[in-house]
């Protein structure tokens, strides 16, 4: 098969690349190993993950086209809200995500034989075969829960067809009231509240930014993450991180410190965290201000070239505390 030819000739290439090149989704390589390396599962995701707890200490990665967060750290709380199919889980502690389980699709358990060992993991795939979140076993996991939960959650029918569509591109609004949806942007009280601004005015998230006065956000410089970053690295500023896809939000909350720049790769290489941001895919970048109960807010956030969110760079701040004054220098130095 030309994945097998593909391999070959690039034995290094990532499964997501090779996908790529082949025109295909990454779930559609993924099934073509199903009996060799991987084991298709079936059952409530939202029970498997909070199950995930007692994997002990693993690597959590959440990607999109630009970029990919890795955490390494137990699922120390997950909190459920809601009924499926439209059920979220809040994960709060090392791993930090938001999850919505209503575009979780697909679930495999993968078991790879490298030069560094076995390497196992759970992956789980939207309906259009995007990788949503991959769950990577580490040294001190506890390999008798992953078995038991592959053996639990194994799908009774490894043959079974699956099939892979694409999402419904949404239609946003063209233009909106102006006056009125500025007003409303002032009015924010707290940061979640703008996901309902957007939806009031079925407004795509990049107009918002593009169409909202200066005051509010303002283009800035499309490789300026590398500033916030470096200077995060330097100062030892503490920072947020957002960055995932339809099912999953992943956070980095904290310090970092290791920074590289390899090709159009800008990355941290943390012990526990690693960060790869693709500064190719970055099309714009937007300073944006909110307000709060506790005062102004202050973001970087990433698109791509199709206006998708890529990430979002926050200085860190717990509710009740004001954004850190070194933050909002920071952001106020981008151009």
């Amino acid at each position: 098969m030309a994945w097998e030819e593909l391999k070959k000739t690039q034995p290094q290439l990532r499964i997501r690349d090779a996908a790529r090149q082949l025109g295909v989704s990454e779930a559609e390589l993924l099934v073509t190993t199903i009996g060799e390396k991987t084991i298709l599962l079936d059952g409530n995701w939202a029970e498997l993950l909070v199950a995930c707890k007692s994997l002990g200490k693993v690597m959590a990665l959440t990607r999109n086209e630009g970029c990919v967060l890795e955490h390494k750290g137990t699922f120390q709380k997950i909190e459920l809200q809601g009924e499926a199919p439209y059920q979220v889980a809040t994960v709060i502690g090392p791993i930090e995500q938001r999850v919505f389980f209503s575009a979780w699709k697909y679930g495999f358990a993968v078991i790879n034989d490298t030069p560094r060992g076995t390497m196992r993991s759970f992956q789980f795939f939207d309906k259009s075969g995007e990788a949503i979140m991959k769950i990577y076993l580490q040294e001190k996991s506890n390999v008798e829960v992953f078995e038991s939960l592959v053996s639990q959650y194994r799908h009774s029918n490894q043959s079974e067809p699956l099939t892979f569509v694409p999402f419904d591109k949404p239609q946003y609004a063209k233009e909106i009231e102006m006056d009125a949806f500025t007003k409303d942007w002032e009015n924010i009280k707290d940061t979640h509240e703008f996901f309902g601004l957007l939806r009031k005015y079925n407004v795509h998230r990049l107009d918002a930014v593009k169409w909202i006065d200066d005051k509010w956000a303002r283009q800035v410089d499309r490789l300026s993450a590398r500033k916030i970053v470096e200077t995060a690295s330097a100062q030892q500023m503490p920072i947020m991180i957002f960055a995932g896809n339809k099912g999953n939000i992943q956070i980095h909350q904290g310090k970092v410190r290791t920074i590289r720049q390899m090709g159009n790769w800008f990355n941290v290489m943390d012990p526990d965290f690693n960060m790869h941001l693709n500064e190719e895919v970055i099309a714009s970048a937007y300073v944006v201000h909110k307000n709060t109960e506790d005062g102004l807010v202050s973001s970087l956030e990433l698109f791509d070239h199709e206006g998708e969110m890529i990430a979002q760079f926050f200085g860190l701040r717990k509710p009740g505390l004001p954004q850190l004054p070194a933050w909002k220098e920071l952001i106020d130095t981008l151009s």
